[in-house]
């Protein structure tokens, strides 16, 4: 599975709505939230996820509402 890191607006969406996400399951694009990175002062949400491709990270947002504004594969230390 590849990790992609995107960048969208955080729309007001609280800590507590992103920790569930960030814990919820594979959704039915394939995708897992490794981490989420947020600051509200600035209205940004940094998203890394587990994904099959860079075209099912773009409708795992859609279907949340969300537009990334860039999205790009990476590859991490970790091991999450």
């Amino acid at each position: 599975m590849a990790k992609f890191l995107d960048s969208h607006s955080l729309k007001g969406v609280n800590e507590e709505t992103l920790r569930k996400v960030h814990e919820s399951p594979k959704d039915e694009f394939g995708i897992t939230h490794c981490n989420l990175i947020y600051n509200k002062e600035e209205d940004r949400l940094f998203c890394l996820l587990d994904a099959p491709n860079l075209e099912a990270v773009v409708k795992h947002h859609e279907k949340a509402g969300f537009k990334c504004e860039w999205i790009t594969e990476v590859k991490t230390t970790g091991t999450s």
